[in-house]
């Protein structure tokens, strides 16, 4: 059986930036740096596709487990099993951890 469509399939309201926040990207965070262990949300950046992630991670969070050229290792529990998303710095956010 011949596979259907593309990774980003189903993606239209998934990926979509909200009205206020369309224009150019903002280099803070495309040029945003983390540390090894930190704690991460992702959250696309629909202008940029290069390093983005598979949908089904949309909105999970994880921790930096490391650094491959410009982008960053995530290990990622997804479904009781834990993965390596390799993802680029523009979609990451910082977590905002209660102390």
């Amino acid at each position: 059986m011949k596979r259907t469509g593309s990774s980003r399939r189903k993606t239209r309201s998934l990926f979509k930036k909200n009205v206020k926040d369309k224009g150019k990207i903002s280099i803070r965070a495309y040029l945003q740096k983390f540390k090894e262990g930190d704690i991460v949300v992702l959250k696309s950046e629909p202008a940029v596709q290069k390093g983005m992630y598979f949908r089904r991670f949309h909105g999970k969070h994880g921790l930096i487990a490391g650094k491959q050229g410009t982008n960053y290792k995530i290990k990622i529990n997804d479904r009781g099993k834990e993965k390596l998303v390799i993802v680029h710095p523009v979609h990451l956010k910082k977590c905002q951890t209660k102390n």
